[in-house]
């Protein structure tokens, strides 16, 4: 019920069928997975981005720096939040705008830090040892990193606000108001005033080669229509047309603030915890990603915001 902490029920409907590609009306190139891939690696270079660590400071620097090359706006909000195990800490969410003059405008997020301790990891002697989160962190940032270059390379006339939001994975599983807390700050302070886009898709591990994408129960909830049109245009086989579990991820406190936001996050139901084996492991490294993956999702979105600007 909590992500990135436990999730709910994952039961699948008798006539489940898998997402088909939709690229009819798109002109963009097709989405570039490998680049994406490279996007992940170079997070990771930094080692884990704990935040209040060098690492987290030092992605942060080249995070906003990468979005700059693509966006027409960066902004780095900054403020302080309460933890449930490390007390106050300081909070990055870096900002990339495109098209800040277009009225109608889509929110897309993830989170890019890291979880400081493996408390899930089969052996206790790692859990205190921090998450590299090469899936649960930077596939997401990897992914939108990748398609705010390609739509500066070849345009959109949608407005596009990137919102890499900071410490999402310091919670505890019992406590649902301890996770994304940089997006509960954004959510009290948004980067605009009064800022009501069409919808939002949150990014949430998306770079396992067995991924798969449910709809999740919340994004259901609040935001129904919007998840019938991401998977309507769901470009690949990880997208499957089924209801998933519950998870309490930072499109919950997004949805509670107003804007219906979707969960585009990997969940198994065949999993004890309900997410890939490598969830708040050691293992969570470059090894456990595949690009084919993350061209399935940068494409999906490729596909939406082409369908939005017919």
């Amino acid at each position: 019920m909590t992500a990135c902490g436990s999730m709910g029920n994952t039961s699948t409907s008798s006539n489940d069928t898998t997402a088909t590609t939709t690229q009819e009306g798109n002109h963009w190139a097709a989405f570039d997975g490998e680049a994406a891939l490279a996007f992940t690696r170079q997070q990771c270079e930094f080692g884990p981005r704990v935040p209040a660590t060098p690492a987290h400071a030092k992605c942060a620097e080249w995070l906003t720096a990468t979005l700059a090359e693509s966006c027409d706006t960066v902004m780095v909000q900054t403020g302080t939040v309460q933890t449930a195990k490390s007390g106050q800490l300081g909070i990055k969410n870096i900002i990339g705008i495109i098209n800040p003059e277009a009225s109608q405008r889509l929110l897309l997020m993830a989170h890019w830090d890291t979880r400081p301790w493996a408390d899930n990891d089969p052996d206790p002697d790692n859990h205190n040892k921090p998450v590299m989160g090469a899936n649960d962190g930077a596939s997401g940032v990897a992914v939108l990193l990748q398609l705010a270059r390609q739509l500066k390379a070849e345009g959109t006339t949608l407005g596009v606000d990137i919102v890499l939001v900071d410490v999402e994975d310091m919670g505890e599983n019992d406590n649902e108001e301890s996770w994304g807390l940089g997006t509960q700050y954004w959510t009290s302070h948004p980067h605009v005033a009064g800022y009501k886009p069409l919808f939002g898709i949150l990014l949430d591990m998306v770079g396992s080669s067995n991924a798969t994408f449910t709809r999740e129960y919340f994004s259901m909830q609040y935001a129904s229509g919007f998840v019938d049109l991401v998977w309507k245009n769901a470009a690949g086989s990880h997208f499957i047309n089924a209801q998933g579990g519950a998870i309490t991820d930072d499109h919950v406190f997004v949805n509670r603030a107003g804007i219906p936001c979707v969960d585009i996050i990997d969940m198994r139901s065949d999993s004890d915890t309900g997410f890939c084996p490598e969830w708040h492991t050691v293992h969570d490294t470059m090894d456990a990603i595949d690009p084919a993956t993350l061209a399935e999702v940068g494409q999906t979105l490729l596909n939406v915001i082409a369908s939005l600007e017919q």
